[in-house]
């Protein structure tokens, strides 16, 4: 017997709760979220790093929406934070890029400090992958390497470039400073994944499982 789908915000093309008029939905998480679990989430806000955070990108958002590009608005929020070191997390084929990026940072006057995935240089089979998967390298990317010397550097805030897939969520999962995402890696549409998604009813139909 197949479980009954329960709907979510992703089955909703209303978007009532951004503050647009509009009749929310039956099945609707903020129309039916009773008061308790909002208070208990909230209360998160509280704290004094999380509220900063989310003043200051606040303030990122009306200042440089649809004005800025994401570098731009990368760089201004870790100014207005009071950040300093600037972490990069980078996959080594986008050191290119890395090294860009760094050079921006450092115009601005921040100090950076990046490690690239396959620090440490350890082959996949020692932990465990299968060596057909290196028929496309043989050393591993090391993202929790990549966190673990970034934490011991003391970098206050953390840019992912390039991650693979999975690479990423670990990297995200060590990481002790505020960490944020500036390129997604996708070979394929060069590092704009959002271009599969447009395309779901032509180039990339495939991607849809029934078909």
């Amino acid at each position: 017997m197949n479980k009954e789908k329960k709907l979510s915000c992703v089955d909703c093309g209303v978007c009532s709760c951004g503050g647009e008029d509009g009749k929310y939905p039956d099945f609707c998480l903020t129309a039916n979220m009773d008061e308790e679990t909002k208070a208990e989430i909230m209360a998160f806000y509280e704290d004094e790093t999380n509220r900063k955070i989310m003043q200051t990108a606040a303030g990122i958002e009306v200042d440089g929406y649809c004005v800025w590009p994401r570098i731009q608005e990368t760089v201004e929020f870790a100014r207005r934070m009071g950040f300093h070191k600037i972490g990069i997390a980078t996959c080594v084929g986008l050191i290119r890029e890395s090294r860009t990026i760094a050079k921006i940072f450092r115009s601005h006057g921040f100090e950076v400090y990046g490690i690239g995935c396959k620090v440490g240089a350890v082959a996949k089979t020692d932990v465990g992958i299968d060596e057909a998967c290196c028929r496309v390298g043989c050393n591993m990317c090391n993202p929790i390497m990549q966190a673990e010397l970034l934490n011991r550097e003391g970098t206050e805030m953390n840019i992912v470039v390039g991650l693979c897939v999975g690479h990423d969520s670990l990297f995200y999962k060590y990481s002790k400073a505020v960490t944020t995402t500036l390129i997604a890696k996708d070979r394929v549409t060069g590092h704009n994944p959002a271009a599969a998604i447009y395309n779901l009813d032509s180039y990339y139909e495939r991607l849809l499982g029934d078909k």
